[in-house]
């Protein structure tokens, strides 16, 4: 498995353009509890695109069936994951409800995004080879 950078760095510049739009007003206008629940969700998201990233990867070459199980079947692992840690931050951790699900689901539409954008760049590339 090679391992293709740019997508990690895609990533990376995003969270730099979400962090750079969203910090000022949740430095003005937000509270500690705000700031600290938006992070976490943020860090969550920014795992489970690296993980959606890595099961890409391992499972590109492969039959379309294996590269399906491990990317639909890895995203349906993440998603409820994601569920039973959220419920365990908003219940036990008491984040701050909304940070947390905004934040989230935030990160989660613009990684989604790049996430497909990257799988069809790969196919492209491989289709012209």
């Amino acid at each position: 498995m090679k391992l293709d950078w740019s997508f990690p760095k895609q990533i990376l510049l995003a969270i730099a353009v979400i962090v750079a739009v969203g910090i000022y007003p949740l430095m003005v206008f937000g509270t500690k509890q705000m700031l600290v629940a938006s992070s976490v969700g943020a860090a969550l998201m920014t795992v489970n695109v690296l993980l959606g990233y890595f099961a890409i990867e391992y499972s590109f070459e492969k039959s379309t069936t294996i590269f399906l199980q491990y990317v639909l079947g890895g995203m349906t692992v993440r998603m409820l994951c994601l569920a039973g840690i959220l419920v365990v931050l908003i219940k036990v951790c008491e984040l701050h409800v909304g940070a947390l699900v905004a934040s989230m689901g935030i990160f989660y539409a613009v990684f989604l995004s790049l996430e497909i954008l990257y799988i069809q760049k790969k196919v492209d590339r491989k289709h012209h080879t």
